[in-house]
């Protein structure tokens, strides 16, 4: 199964000013330095908490990653004198750190601030427990570092569903989606799809900032669906579930009459359901959408249309063959039409 998609990209950095701006309300950020060090940058998701090398050990210390500092570093640092906490915090900020976060709404004195202007490191405070903003940071940065591809199709939940339309050019994408909409599913995006890995095996589809939930009809022109339909047809982000390649109809192609076996499709080295669906003029494609998301929910709860009418056709089989040479019909009860 083949389709168009972009080239994968991988964000290579972000600012610490970006991460600011994105996460001020949610995580309650506090910036200590002003906006000394904003121009910094992030290049790696992973985040690390310096304990060893405030205490001297700075062999394996991943200064490139963004630094947090819980009660433990806090307390360390409170605890040892003022001569030899200067020397750590020197030894801490002569590295070039992207930026250090201080959780519990730890005090931090003047020193510790007045070294890291020194040294350009912008240091902020949350109210946040260490394992709690250790948690939403992480999730931050692996959307920011996800590897990510673009998908030249139209993206509607449907039944909770992910079902990614893609096709040639022309084959009726938006205006099938468009129905579904209409029928109360909701639309992700529509001509261009931003796809996005998380973790190991989870692709996230989402649209563009500049389309968001417009739709091009041909014909027609631009629509803007949130407006037309109101806010419960749109969805921001989905879970990529199904692909449905919309093919234009040929004859002597040889297309899955059972459904048995089931094709797969990589994205991003994630493998999802892939349908191959033949269309022509007259034939109900936003219906067969529909079933499609249905039939996905009742595997996924462990009920197979295809694989229980291949078990009862074997048990017919089987039983026929005990009865060759029988004749045998069966009528309700008082009815002989």
């Amino acid at each position: 199964m083949s389709f168009k998609q972009g080239a994968e990209s991988i964000k290579e950095k972000i600012s610490v000013g970006f991460l600011y701006h994105t996460n001020k309300t949610r995580l309650k950020l506090e910036p200590l330095t002003g906006e000394i060090g904003f121009e910094r940058s992030i290049k790696d998701k992973n985040i690390h908490r310096p304990g060893l090398a405030l205490a001297g050990y700075v062999q394996l210390f991943r200064y490139d990653r963004v630094q947090v500092c819980g009660n433990t570093e806090m307390r360390y640092l409170s605890q040892i004198d003022p001569k030899h906490r200067e020397e750590m915090l020197r030894t801490i900020f002569k590295f070039k750190v992207p930026c250090l976060i201080i959780t519990n709404n730890n005090e931090v004195d003047e020193l510790f601030i007045q070294i890291a202007r020194e040294q350009g490191v912008a240091i902020f405070k949350t109210p946040f427990e260490t394992t709690k903003l250790v948690y939403f940071l992480s999730d931050f940065l692996d959307d920011q570092f996800a590897p990510q591809t673009a998908i030249h199709g139209s993206f509607v939940d449907v039944y909770g569903i992910g079902l990614l339309l893609v096709g040639r050019s022309g084959i009726g994408k938006s205006e099938i989606a468009l129905d579904l909409v209409e029928r109360g599913h909701r639309l992700v995006a529509d001509d261009i799809v931003m796809v996005t890995r998380k973790g190991e095996g989870i692709l996230m589809g989402s649209g563009t900032d500049l389309v968001k939930h417009f739709m091009e009809i041909r014909g027609l022109g631009l629509i803007d669906v949130r407006s037309m339909f109101g806010i419960r047809a749109i969805r921001f982000q989905k879970r990529v579930e199904v692909v449905v390649e919309l093919m234009d109809w040929d004859a002597n192609a040889d297309y899955t009459r059972t459904g048995l076996d089931e094709e797969g499709i990589s994205i991003l080295d994630v493998q999802v359901l892939g349908i191959k669906l033949p269309i022509f003029p007259g034939k109900n494609v936003t219906v067969i959408c529909e079933v499609i998301a249905l039939n996905y929910l009742l595997k996924h709860y462990g009920y197979d249309a295809a694989k229980e009418f291949a078990k009862r056709l074997e048990a017919v089989i089987s039983e026929k063959s005990k009865q060759i040479g029988e004749r045998r019909v069966d009528y309700f009860e008082h009815d002989f039409e």
